[in-house]
């Protein structure tokens, strides 16, 4: 062997890698436009996949599955459906309703500048205004300890969550993270939603029935994402759920062929007054290829941030845009942190028209000695930023209902 031309190799390939590294980049980067422009190919010209799951295969929120076996002449109890408007005997220990119009229930966070949830505010701090007249406070209560009950809705299509890709692999994370954050007395279900939604399992509190369901998320089936529908229907079937109940919604927030427009899903959304949380999907992405999109394009992505923002403020949730996958812990913290501690309110309004028109809320903390807004300090006397998180408004009812 030949220690110098050995030393002489090892220079001519480092050489090789100095000179060609220049050729080896602008390799990569048009691997990326290519990926890029594929992308936003998909996005441009959006088409229905020729495989998918077809009709009958499983019950959808929108059309449940007729039962060809009776669910007594089965040996696994019922599974106690939520999203059952019919269902009269509910077993015992799961959350029931009460209806009374004339009763407007609130569930309220307060955080500070950090996110934290803010404890120990005294029920006479609080105002709460109706079309800009005070309420009288009913019912008061800081129960944390109440189970929750969450609908999980997640876009799963074949234009952003092809098997493998990073929208694919983004979407069980915060999936599957979010889960494995929950409480055993927590109910959930999931529903999954491309050109429909379908439910991949009802609530429940068994967690091999939520693992199974989420062993679903495999392989999509159609490109078309319906958020609008299935927010609305989801949201309207949660409707008469009592206690700490949210939606925790995982999409890109864009919508492509909803039967329902904007207007009337938001609409719909704040009628049914069920708090939405969003989680955002392949923001990072979007960042990358911001140089590679169209005016157009961008828009489309912008306008869905702002639907995100839209649904989940005037119902009292919060969304959330990671772009790493390490703030994934923190906004499952965030969101469980928010629904458990919250200050539950109720009043009777002063207004008893039964009109069917839309009321605006606003939930105020105030020194209730002078009706100025109140100064929370930490506990070297230094003023906390706060902020509320309510939903904004609730449709009365009208006279024939």
């Amino acid at each position: 062997m030949n220690p110098a031309g050995n030393a002489h190799r090892r220079q001519n390939v480092i050489g090789f890698d100095i000179v060609s590294s220049n050729g080896l980049m602008k390799h990569l980067k048009a691997i990326l436009v290519l990926g890029v422009v594929s992308l936003l190919a998909g996005v441009s010209f959006r088409f229905a996949a020729a495989q998918g799951p077809g009709p009958g295969q499983s019950e959808t929120v929108a059309k449940p599955k007729k039962k060809d076996v009776p669910a007594e002449a089965t040996d696994e109890p019922k599974v106690p459906s939520k999203f059952s408007k019919k269902d009269k005997d509910v077993p015992e220990g799961l959350p029931t309703f009460s209806s009374d119009v004339n009763t407007v229930q609130l569930e309220v966070a307060v955080l500070d500048n950090h996110g934290k949830f803010i404890p120990n505010i005294p029920r006479g701090n609080f105002r709460v205004l109706e079309d800009n007249v005070p309420q009288q406070i009913s019912g008061f209560s800081t129960n944390a300890d109440a189970p929750m009950t969450i609908a999980m809705v997640i876009e799963f299509n074949a234009l952003f969550q092809q098997y493998w890709s990073q929208g694919w692999y983004q979407t069980l994370v915060a999936s599957y993270g979010f889960v494995e954050t929950l409480k055993p007395d927590d109910y959930v279900a999931i529903v999954a939603y491309d050109l429909r939604p379908e439910i991949l399992t009802d609530f429940t509190t068994d967690r091999g029935k939520i693992q199974e369901a989420m062993q679903r998320l495999r392989i999509p089936g159609f490109s078309e994402s319906n958020m609008y529908d299935a927010l609305v229907d989801t949201a309207q079937r949660m409707t008469n759920i009592e206690g700490r109940k949210a939606i925790l919604l995982i999409a890109t927030g864009r919508d492509t062929f909803s039967k329902l427009t904007f207007d009337k899903a938001r609409k719909a959304i704040q009628e049914a007054g069920v708090p939405i949380y969003a989680i955002s999907l392949l923001q990072a992405f979007r960042i990358v290829a911001d140089a590679y999109m169209s005016d157009s394009q961008r828009m489309d992505f912008l306008q869905a941030d702002n639907q995100l923002n839209t649904f989940t403020r005037e119902t009292g949730g919060q969304a959330f845009f990671p772009r790493f996958y390490g703030e994934f812990p923190g906004i499952f913290h965030d969101i469980g942190a928010a629904l458990r501690n919250q200050y539950s309110l109720a009043y009777s309004p002063s207004n008893q028209v039964k009109d069917g028109k839309y009321r605006k809320i606003k939930v105020e903390l105030v020194n209730p000695e002078n009706g100025e807004q109140l100064r929370i300090t930490d506990q070297k006397n230094k003023p906390i930023k706060y902020s509320i998180i309510a939903k904004q408004g609730y449709t009365a009812p009208r006279a024939v209902e």
